[in-house]
Formats: C-alpha cells, sequence, structure tokens
C-alpha cells in the first residue's frame, strides 16, 4: 500500500509554548460552558434558564475576545468575523448557526455552505485598489431595436486567481472546493476554470486527538505532480480540527519537490488548535475561516462545531460501500451539476486520465 502517515505528536511539535498557554486558558473557559450546557440541558426554572444563558453569553464573549487578540499577531491567520466590520461579522454569525442547528437538512446546509465559500472568496480577493478594475461586456436577451450589450466594471484579479489549482482533500471538500472554483471562474475575466488535484486522506477514528494518525492513500489519489509546482495552492475543506490532514498532503508535496507559490485553507469554522498547528508547520500559508471555534474535544471533533460536515453536505456513506469520486459526483444531482458543469468536467478529467 503506497500510503503516507503523519501523527499527532508530530503536528504539536510545531506548536509553541505560548501556544499550548493559550489553548490551555481556552480549554478551561470552555470546561465552564460545558458546565452551563449540562444546567441549560436539564432545568426547568426560568430564572435558571436566564443565568446560564447569561453565563454562556460572557463566556463566549471572553473565548471571541481572546482568540481574536491571539490572531492579530498571526498574519497567516484571517477570519472573517474579526477582519470585516460588525454589520457583516452578524451576516457570517446567521450563516454560522444554520449550519450549526441540528434542523438544518442537507438542501439548506449546502446553500448556507455556498453562502459560507463567497463570503469566503471575498475575504481572501475581495480587497482591491479601486483604480485596478476590469470590464465585463454582456449581451443580453433584449435584441429591440438591436442588440443591446451592457458594461459592467468589475475588481481585476486576474493576477492572484489565474495561477490557483483546487486542491481536494475527499469527501466533504469536494462540493465547498467546487464552490470556490466557482468563484474563480466567475471573477476571472477570461472565465478561468482550475485544474483539480484529489487526495485521498482519512484520519483514523478509532484515535483519540493526542495520538490521532492521518493517512494519504495515494493509490487512490488523482493528481499530476508536475502541475502543483510554482501553483497558488487551495484547499477548500468546511472544516479544520486539527490541522492534520492539510499538513500530511502539503508535507508529502514539498517532499516530493513541489514548491507552490502559496498555500491557502479556506475553512467555513476552524479551531483554533488546528489553525496554529497549520500557521506553524507550514511556511506561506495563509488560513482563511468564516469563525474560528475555542476547542477540540478528545476526539478530535470541533466544540461547538457543526457535526461531520462531510456527512451534512454528501450524505452518509454505507461503511461497507462508501462511494469513490464519480458515484459522489453522480449523487449530486441534476441541479449542482448544471450550476458546476465546467468544474466536474476539470475533476472527471483528472480522475479518468490520471
Amino acid at each position: 500500500m503506497n500510503k503516507i502517515v503523519l501523527k499527532a505528536e508530530d503536528l504539536d511539535g510545531f506548536l509553541t509554548e505560548s501556544d499550548k498557554k493559550n489553548l490551555s486558558r481556552m480549554d478551561s473557559l470552555y470546561r465552564e460552558a460545558l458546565a452551563c450546557f449540562n444546567i441549560l440541558s436539564t432545568t426547568r426554572l426560568v430564572t435558571e434558564q436566564k443565568r446560564e444563558e447569561d453565563n454562556l453569553i460572557r463566556l463566549y464573549n471572553e473565548m471571541g475576545t481572546t482568540m481574536q487578540e491571539l490572531c492579530r499577531d498571526e498574519q497567516g491567520l484571517r477570519v472573517y468575523s474579526f477582519l470585516t466590520p460588525q454589520e457583516s461579522h452578524s451576516e457570517a454569525s446567521r450563516v454560522i448557526a444554520k449550519l450549526r442547528d441540528y434542523r438544518t437538512e442537507n438542501e439548506e446546509f449546502v446553500y448556507y455552505i455556498q453562502r459560507a465559500y463567497e463570503m469566503l472568496f471575498k475575504l481572501a480577493y475581495g480587497v482591491m485598489p479601486a483604480s485596478n478594475k476590469n470590464y465585463l461586456f454582456i449581451q443580453t436577451p433584449v435584441n429591440v431595436p438591436v442588440q443591446n450589450f451592457a458594461v459592467h466594471k468589475i475588481n481585476n484579479v486576474d493576477e492572484k486567481i489565474e495561477n490557483t489549482v483546487m486542491c481536494v482533500m475527499l469527501r466533504g471538500a469536494l462540493l465547498p472546493s467546487m464552490i470556490f472554483s466557482k468563484e474563480i471562474e466567475e471573477y476571472s475575466s477570461h472565465g478561468y476554470v482550475t485544474p483539480f488535484a484529489l487526495f485521498k486522506i482519512t484520519r483514523d477514528d478509532s484515535k483519540h486527538e493526542n495520538d490521532m494518525e492521518y493517512i494519504l492513500d495515494l493509490d487512490k489519489s488523482y493528481f499530476n505532480l508536475e502541475l502543483l509546482n510554482d501553483k497558488d495552492l487551495i484547499f477548500a475543506d468546511p472544516m479544520n480540527a486539527t490541522g492534520g490532514s492539510l499538513v500530511t498532503v502539503v508535507k508529502y508535496l514539498l517532499g516530493e519537490g513541489i514548491k507552490p507559490r502559496s498555500v491557502s485553507f479556506v475553512n467555513v469554522i476552524a479551531a483554533l488548535k488546528g489553525a496554529l498547528r497549520v500557521v506553524r508547520a507550514l511556511e506561506h500559508c495563509t488560513v482563511y475561516t468564516l469563525w474560528m471555534d475555542p476547542v477540540l474535544n478528545e476526539l478530535a471533533y470541533i466544540l461547538p462545531g457543526l457535526g461531520d460536515a462531510g456527512d451534512r453536505i454528501n450524505g452518509r456513506d454505507q461503511p461497507e460501500q462508501p462511494r469513490d469520486i464519480i458515484q459522489l459526483i453522480a449523487d449530486y444531482g441534476a441541479n449542482i451539476a448544471r450550476l458546476y458543469r465546467e468544474q466536474l468536467r476539470e475533476i472527471e478529467d483528472t480522475v479518468l486520465r490520471t
């Protein structure tokens, strides 16, 4: 078997003593929140409920302020809810609330994932000089008295986006990667469609967060190493819990002599620990995240998190019959296939020709 394995202790070796101290502080605050959860889930007393809700507001404000202070000095951490004006922060908060809600079912969940990645694209590429513009000439359906055209002025981000490759860590990252690629296509004045590289990486969920292993299966991955050199590599994974999967893939590529121009990790939610591990382990890597969560539990799940994003986007596989990449695409259905047709062609070509 052609596999690359990274262990949790290797990841923790990248953290500084200051990082570990700050993470311990976050764990302590979240333990207080867990005590509030226990009371809120059982109490029937209005006064007790109000008291614990007030306690939670205080704790979440303290955790949020602490994380914001920690990220302020980290150039590689770009958190939407920390960097944007208050009205944009509120928009992100509503999107995250819908994604967290256990009542949000598949189609609505996918809709809010799309919303999230539109916002993340703007975080990564939206700030450009006012003078740096492109023009789009659009033919409209109106042809009386003559064929009509419209002219639209857009930010010129061609130089930043037309060297990119979408790197997919399979399942939960597939549709988000298609969404982000579609944003790139729409903002490119040339209709640039990103190439795709597909990596089959899993973590051993029989282990705990402190002894986790991350396994890159090269026999079930689809990519051309030569097409990754000197490229801007984008990993659009909805959740960054530990950072282990990204670090495993990028360290493998570096070991093969690949020298990316840049690496971007684009997440809907990132755990503080996973985000810190990534920027400590990888030079020239930027983490873009819509929202930062404070801690991981012993099974390496983000708290408070939103559950398994892959299952909520794709539906759950039968353990004995996991879907391959083509089956997963087929299950997205006609609406997704039509909307992301150029991206699907690239993915299918990568799978079938690699």
